[in-house]
């Protein structure tokens, strides 16, 4: 079996497929969406997604055979809020999620409870919209250390091996009062352009050693006041082990640019 390669994608705003308007705005991230099964070796056994939209005091999994619906976002229209996707989880992925991150020195628990967010319900159903591959959910840690997260994707790496697909969903751009102003778009735009720099560097320690210090960029903490929607990318780094990152594409909604990356 070949080795399945790692993504971060910038999942877009709230349950934009099924908002007019939206849908338009996020055409490409739709089409790339869409064809990303596509680009993989075989269909994933199942997805474990690292959502910028779930943390907790320590890492977290969800256990859950059949997840419930995590309606996480504000002001949208009421069927939005009746959303299904109903993957089942992966209850056997779970505990193997723990181990391997409890091997590496870093305690993981399970949750029952947690559902499908839309960092992880809207890139599946445009993946898979069928809702038949497995989805399991990794949250961060709320100490939003980079380099532990990047020592968490290390230690999952295996996964790759065992036809699970890594997916971190965020954004490379997430300052809620920044959103449609154009005065963000030089901010989106360079810090932008040090991921791409940072995600392709051929050297993993080099790239590790730069994205652990990702606030010492340019317009860093402009681009994200608190940087929940990046530390899904730490963790697919860290996953992708050897393997540089690729700007798989970047699209350009409410002034801002947005990034996604593939590795392997």
């Amino acid at each position: 079996m070949k080795p399945m390669p790692v993504y971060f994608v910038s999942h877009g705003g709230g349950p934009w497929p099924w908002v007019e308007g939206m849908r338009e705005m996020f055409a490409r991230t739709a089409r790339e969406l869409s064809a990303l099964p596509s680009q993989l070796p075989q269909k994933p056994r199942a997805v474990l997604m690292i959502s910028g939209h779930w943390e907790a005091d320590g890492f977290s999994v969800s256990t859950a055979e059949q997840p419930p619906m995590e309606y996480d976002y504000f002001g949208f229209a009421p069927h939005t809020y009746t959303l299904r996707y109903p993957a089942p989880g992966s209850p056997a992925l779970a505990a193997r999620v723990q181990q391997l991150l409890g091997d590496a020195g870093l305690p993981c628990q399970g949750d029952a409870a947690r559902g499908l967010d839309h960092g992880a319900f809207v890139p599946m159903h445009l993946m898979y919209p069928q809702a038949d591959v497995p989805i399991v959910l990794l949250s961060l840690k709320a100490s939003y250390d980079p380099a532990e997260h990047i020592r968490a994707g290390q230690a999952l790496s295996a996964l790759r091996d065992e036809g699970v697909l890594i997916m971190g969903s965020g954004l490379t751009y997430h300052d809620m009062r920044g959103f449609g102003k154009p005065t963000a778009t030089p901010v989106a735009q360079a810090f932008e352009e040090f991921l791409a720099s940072a995600v392709s560097n051929p050297d993993a320690r080099q790239r590790r050693k730069l994205l652990s210090a990702w606030a010492q960029a340019p317009m860093a903490r402009q681009a994200h006041p608190r940087e929940d929607h990046l530390l899904p990318l730490m963790v697919a780094v860290g996953a992708a082990q050897d393997d540089p990152g690729r700007r798989w594409f970047v699209d350009h909604a409410l002034e801002v640019d947005m990034g996604s990356y593939a590795f392997g």
